[in-house]
C-alpha cells in the first residue's frame, strides 16, 4: 500500500504540516472523491474488513464503501502521515427504535493535535457528514457547512447531534419521501475513547451483511459530498442537496431513475464503475438522506 497512491486517489498534493489544516484537507479530498457506499452487497459480494482488500477497493479499483472501510483506510493514512490516531468505535442512533444499536458497528479516528483531540469521521455519509473534524469539547456547538454539530459527554460515552437547516423540495410529489429526513435536531451516533483495533468490528461486519434488519441488507446507498452539497443514490432515487442555497435553507432536489439509468449515474455521479451487475434495492425500512 502507497501513500502516494491514496492521495492520488483523493486529489491530494501531500503537505509536511501535522496541523489541523492539513488534517481538514485530507478529510475534505477524500469525502469528495471516495463515496459512501455498500453497492457490493447489491452485486452478490461480501464488503471485506482487512486494510490490503479496503485499500484494493477504494484506492486501485476506485470504488467507494462503508464506515468500517472509508475510516480505516482514513486511520491508516493519517497515521502513515504521522498524525497521532486513535481508532474508535461509535453506535449507531435508530430513530424508529429511539434507541443506540447494541453493536459497535461505525468506527471512527481520534487525532491529538498539540493538546488537544478531534474526531474525524469520513464515513457517515448523505447529509449527516461532517465536512471538518470536530473537536472533543462536550457541549459546544461547532457550525460546518452541512449544519451545526454538538458533541456532548455523559459518563465517560460521548454523543453526537446535529442541527440542520429547513429545506425546499421543488419537486412536489417527493415532499413525502420516505428518505427525506424532515427533524431539524438529530442524534447521530454515540462512542466512547476506548481504543479499538479493526478486529473489533468484524461482529459489526458481519451484522450489517446478514441480519434482515440492517438497513444495508435492504437498501443500496451511494453518496458522496461535493463543493457545495452532497449527492445521494438510494435504490434508483437519485437526490442532490445544496447546503444553504438561499436564506439559510437547503435545496433538494430528487430525480426518479430507470434501473438502466443507474449504472451510468454511477459513474457520471459518483465515478464508480462495477464489475458485477447492480440490482438497487430500497425495501420499507428506515433510512433518510
Amino acid at each position: 500500500m502507497d501513500i502516494e497512491a491514496y492521495f492520488r486517489r483523493i486529489g491530494y498534493k501531500s503537505r509536511n504540516k501535522l496541523d489541523l489544516e492539513t488534517l481538514t484537507e485530507v478529510l475534505q479530498h477524500q469525502i469528495r472523491t471516495i463515496p459512501y457506499e455498500n453497492l457490493n452487497m447489491h452485486c452478490g459480494e461480501f464488503m471485506e474488513l482487512g486494510l490490503e482488500a479496503t485499500f484494493d477497493q477504494l484506492v486501485r479499483k476506485h470504488r467507494g464503501g462503508w464506515c468500517l472501510q472509508l475510516n480505516h483506510l482514513l486511520y491508516w493514512a493519517l497515521t502513515t502521515m504521522g498524525f497521532e490516531t486513535t481508532m474508535l468505535g461509535g453506535y449507531v442512533y435508530n430513530p424508529p427504535a429511539k434507541r443506540y444499536s447494541k453493536g459497535m458497528i461505525h468506527l471512527i479516528v481520534q487525532v491529538t493535535l498539540s493538546g488537544k483531540n478531534y474526531i474525524v469521521d469520513a464515513a457517515f455519509g448523505r447529509s449527516f457528514q461532517t465536512w471538518e473534524p470536530l473537536e472533543l469539547i462536550s457541549g459546544k456547538n461547532q457550525l460546518q457547512v452541512p449544519s451545526i454539530f454538538r458533541l456532548t459527554e455523559e459518563n465517560g460515552m460521548w454523543y453526537v447531534d446535529q442541527i440542520r437547516r429547513e429545506q425546499y423540495i421543488p419537486n412536489e410529489e417527493f415532499v413525502n419521501s420516505d428518505i427525506l429526513e424532515t427533524n431539524k435536531y438529530l442524534k447521530l451516533f454515540s462512542f466512547t475513547l476506548v481504543p479499538r483495533t479493526i478486529a473489533d468490528f468484524e461482529p459489526g461486519n458481519i451484522f450489517l451483511q446478514t441480519s434482515p434488519t440492517s438497513v444495508f441488507v435492504n437498501k443500496s446507498v451511494c453518496s458522496l459530498q461535493t463543493l457545495e452539497g452532497v449527492h445521494c443514490l438510494v435504490g434508483t432515487t437519485l437526490t442532490y442537496r445544496k447546503f444553504s442555497y438561499k436564506d439559510n435553507v437547503d435545496l433538494v432536489e430528487f430525480k426518479a431513475l430507470k434501473e438502466e439509468e443507474v449504472e451510468e449515474v454511477l459513474k457520471t455521479i459518483f465515478g464508480i464503475s462495477l464489475e458485477k451487475k447492480l440490482v438497487p434495492k430500497n425495501d420499507d425500512i428506515y433510512f433518510t438522506i
